[in-house]
C-alpha cells in the first residue's frame, strides 16, 4: 500500500525502539530537575492527538509518581491573557510542529513565573522547543500524512519514559522496552482489519469507550475516525457513558469497546455485556476471551502488555480500522478534506 498513512502507521516499531533509546539521557536529567524543583504537579498544554497524549499522562503520573496532572487552558493565556498561577508547577507543552501559539504562550508563561518547563516535540527548532526549559524529542522524521499516527505512540512514549524515570522504577523501564516489540506483533492484525473494515462501508456514527489508561485511546481512535472516514464518533469513559449517552444505542449501532486486561477490565465487560444486551454492533479491542466472544468484530491483541503499557497496542487496531474503512467509503487517507498538517491556534 503506497499510502502515506499506511507508512507511518508501519514506522511506529522503528520509532519507538530508537526514541526509547536516544531520550533515555534527556528524561533522566528532566526527572532530575522536577525532583530538584520539588514540583507539585503539572500543567499539560496540548491540542488534538497530542491533546490526546496528554491523558495518558494525567493516569501515568498519576499512578507512577503520584504527580497530579491538568490539562491547561490555552485560551486563558492566548485569548482572554488571564493566565493562572503556575507556582510549583511542571509545565508540559507537547506539539508535533511546535508551530502553534497558544501551546506556545502556555509554556512561555510558566518560564515567565519561574515553572519547570518542558517541550515534547518533533521539531528541535520550533518556538515550543525555544520557550522550554528541557525539550523531549520525538524523532519520528517527517510525518506527511495529515492524521497522526506515529507522532501518537512517540508521544506516549516519551511521556512514559520521563515517568519511570522519575519513577525511577527499573521494572518498569524493562517493560517499556518491550513495547516496540509488541507493537511489530500487533500490527499483523492488518489483514484481518482490512477485511472487517468492510463491514462499516455505510456507517456514519459510531461511539468508542475506554477507561483508566485507554480513555486516552477512545479519545484518539475517535478522533482518527472523524478526521479520516468523516463518521460522526464519539468518545466516553464507560463511567460517563452510563450517565446518559447510553440511550443512543440501538440495533445494530457500532460501539467500539477498548478494554485490556487490567483493573478496570470488569467494568468494561460489565458495559460490552449491557451493549450486547440492546443488540449494538459490537468492535472488540482486548486480549479478554470473554469480552471478544460478545464482538460482532473481536481484534484480538497478541500481546498482553501491563495496563500502564496497552495504550501502546491498543492504539493500533483503530488506527488500521479507520485506514481500511477510509479506503472502503473510497476516501484519501493521506489528505482528509479540509485538514493540513499544521494547525495553528491562537
Amino acid at each position: 500500500m503506497n499510502y502515506y498513512l499506511s507508512q507511518e502507521i508501519h514506522e511506529q516499531p522503528q520509532v519507538l525502539s530508537h526514541l526509547l533509546d536516544r531520550e533515555a539521557p534527556a528524561a533522566a536529567q528532566i526527572a532530575a530537575a522536577i525532583r530538584a524543583r520539588d514540583v507539585r504537579y503539572a500543567v499539560i498544554a496540548a491540542r488534538g492527538t497530542s491533546d490526546n497524549a496528554a491523558r495518558y499522562a494525567q493516569y501515568l503520573f498519576g499512578a507512577a509518581v503520584g504527580l497530579q496532572v491538568a490539562l491547561a487552558t490555552p485560551s486563558l493565556f492566548s485569548v482572554y491573557h488571564t493566565p493562572p498561577q503556575l507556582r510549583d508547577a511542571l509545565v508540559l507543552g507537547i506539539s508535533q510542529s511546535g508551530q502553534s501559539p497558544d501551546i506556545v504562550a502556555v509554556v512561555e508563561e510558566g518560564r515567565r513565573q519561574g515553572a519547570l518547563t518542558v517541550a515534547v516535540t518533533n521539531e528541535p527548532d520550533s518556538p515550543l522547543a525555544h520557550a522550554a526549559d528541557h525539550v523531549l524529542l520525538l524523532g519520528v522524521g517527517e510525518e506527511r500524512a495529515v492524521a497522526a499516527t506515529k507522532t501518537y505512540t512517540a508521544q506516549l512514549a516519551a511521556l512514559a519514559l520521563l515517568a519511570v524515570q522519575l519513577a525511577n522504577d527499573g521494572e518498569r523501564l524493562a517493560a517499556l522496552r518491550s513495547v516496540p516489540g509488541a507493537v511489530e506483533k500487533t500490527l499483523a492484525l492488518e489483514e484481518s482489519i482490512a477485511q472487517a473494515a468492510q463491514r462499516y462501508t455505510y456507517a456514519t456514527a459510531c461511539v468508542v469507550l475506554g477507561r483508566g489508561y485507554n480513555y486516552a485511546t477512545a479519545f484518539e481512535i475517535a478522533l482518527k475516525v472523524k478526521e479520516l472516514t468523516y463518521m460522526v464518533a464519539e468518545p466516553y469513559s464507560s463511567a460517563d457513558f452510563h450517565h446518559g449517552p447510553i440511550a443512543v444505542v440501538e440495533r445494530g449501532f457500532p460501539a467500539i469497546v477498548v478494554a485490556p486486561q487490567g483493573v478496570v477490565y470488569p467494568d468494561m465487560r460489565a458495559l460490552a455485556r449491557a451493549l450486547a444486551e440492546r443488540e449494538a454492533e459490537l468492535v472488540a479491542i482486548s486480549d479478554q476471551d470473554e469480552l471478544l466472544g460478545m464482538a460482532r468484530t473481536p481484534l484480538r491483541l497478541p500481546v498482553a502488555l501491563p495496563e500502564w503499557l496497552s495504550p501502546f497496542t491498543c492504539i493500533l487496531p483503530g488506527q488500521l480500522l479507520a485506514l481500511h474503512v477510509t479506503l472502503a467509503k473510497g476516501y484519501d487517507p493521506d489528505h482528509p478534506r479540509g485538514l493540513k498538517k499544521v494547525t495553528e491556534t491562537r
